[in-house]
C-alpha cells in the first residue's frame, strides 16, 4: 500500500464527506493505493456516524473511536501503530489542509530521500491573534531544538513507515514529533509550502492555552529525549556536584576551626550552605538512582480506551 492518511478529529461532522471526497479524488488521480483513518476522539456531534456510513461505502476508508477525548496525540498514535501504508500522512480534518498536497509531499519524500517532511503555512488564513503568537513559538523551537522548521505544529505532515513505527507520542507531544523523530535517529527532515485555506465550518478546538502547554511538553520532550533512558545521568551529575561543594564548605570550615582558630561556626551563612547543599545533592543523586530503576523495570501500556473499529479486518 502506497499511503496511509490519518485524520484525528473532534466534532468535524459537517467537513469530513467533502473531506473524504477530495482525498479520494486526489488519490485516484495519482493511482495510489491507499487507506484513509479518521480517529475520532471522543467527539458528541454526529462525526462518528457520518465515518461509519464512510467506510461502508468504500473498504479504503478506516475509523477509530475513542471514549472519550484523549487529546490529538493520543489520536495520532493509536493511528500510526494501526497504519499500513509505506508512507503516512497526517492532516487536520477542517478542509484548511489541502489533499492537493499528497502527491507533490509523497514525491519529495520519494525523490529526495526524507524521512519526514512538514507542512509550512506560510500564508496562513487565521487570524492574527493566532499567527503572531505562532510565530514566536516557532522560532523558538527553533532556537532550542536546533530543528529549522517554520510551523513545526503544522497539521499536514508526511512520514516513512519506519518513522512512525519507531516513535511514540504521548500527552500534547504532537507538535514536537520532528523532535521525537531527530532523537529516535530519524534526522532528515524536510520542509515544504503548502495551501492554507480558511477554516468552513465550525470553530478551533485549540485557544491560547495551547501556546503555554506547548512550552512546557517542549521542555518534558528535550528532558525525556535525552534523560528518559539515563536519569542518572542528569540527576547523578547535578547531586554529585552539589554534594561535592557542600563537603568541600565543610572541609573548609573544619579547617578554619582546627588551625585558624575561628569559633562560631554555626553562625556563618557559609556552614548552612554547606549542609544544605550536601543534602540537597544527596537527594538528588537518590532521585536518579531511583529513576533509573524505575526507567529500566517499566514497561510501556496502551492506556486509551477505543470504544468502536470500523473498516478494519477481525
Amino acid at each position: 500500500m502506497d499511503i496511509s492518511v490519518v485524520i484525528p478529529l473532534l466534532n468535524e461532522e459537517e467537513s469530513l464527506q467533502e473531506l473524504n471526497d477530495w482525498i479520494v479524488r486526489v488519490m485516484k488521480s495519482n493511482q495510489f493505493t491507499y487507506e484513509i483513518i479518521y480517529v475520532d476522539d471522543g467527539s458528541t456531534d454526529r462525526s462518528w456516524e457520518i465515518i461509519e456510513g464512510i467506510s461502508a461505502l468504500n473498504k479504503n476508508v478506516k475509523g477509530i473511536r475513542f471514549r472519550r477525548n484523549y487529546g490529538k496525540s493520543a489520536a495520532l498514535n493509536t493511528a500510526f501503530e494501526a497504519s499500513k501504508g509505506n508512507v503516512v500522512i497526517t492532516m487536520d480534518a477542517d478542509l484548511q489542509d489541502s489533499p492537493e498536497e499528497i502527491p507533490l509531499l509523497f514525491n519529495m519524500l520519494k525523490d529526495e530521500g526524507f524521512d519526514l517532511i512538514s507542512g509550512w503555512k506560510k500564508k496562513r488564513k487565521d487570524p492574527i491573534v493566532k499567527r503572531w503568537p505562532s510565530k514566536i513559538y516557532n522560532r523558538v523551537n527553533r532556537m532550542i531544538t536546533g530543528i529549522k522548521l517554520h510551523d513545526q505544529n503544522c497539521g499536514i505532515k508526511i512520514y516513512k513507515k519506519e518513522v512512525v513505527k519507531n516513535i511514540e507520542i504521548y500527552g500534547e507531544m504532537h507538535r514536537f514529533i520532528p523532535v521525537i523523530a531527530k532523537w529516535a535517529g530519524f534526522a532528515k527532515i524536510g520542509e515544504k509550502v503548502v495551501t492554507h485555506h480558511e477554516r468552513k465550518f465550525g470553530k478551533t478546538k485549540f485557544g491560547m492555552e495551547r501556546y503555554r502547554k506547548g512550552f512546557l511538553d517542549l521542555i518534558s520532550i528535550i528532558f525525556v529525549s535525552r534523560f528518559g533512558k539515563r536519569p542518572m545521568h542528569l540527576f547523578g551529575s547535578i547531586g554529585t556536584l552539589l554534594f561535592m561543594l557542600g563537603f568541600g564548605t565543610a572541609i573548609y570550615l573544619t579547617y578554619a576551626k582546627l588551625f585558624l582558630q575561628e569559633y562560631r561556626m554555626t553562625e556563618r551563612p557559609l556552614f548552612y550552605l554547606g549542609i544544605l547543599a550536601m543534602i540537597l545533592g544527596t537527594q538528588l543523586f537518590m532521585t536518579g538512582f531511583l529513576a533509573e530503576m524505575i526507567s529500566r523495570n517499566s514497561t510501556d501500556r496502551n492506556a486509551y480506551h477505543i470504544s468502536k473499529r470500523t473498516g478494519f479486518e477481525e
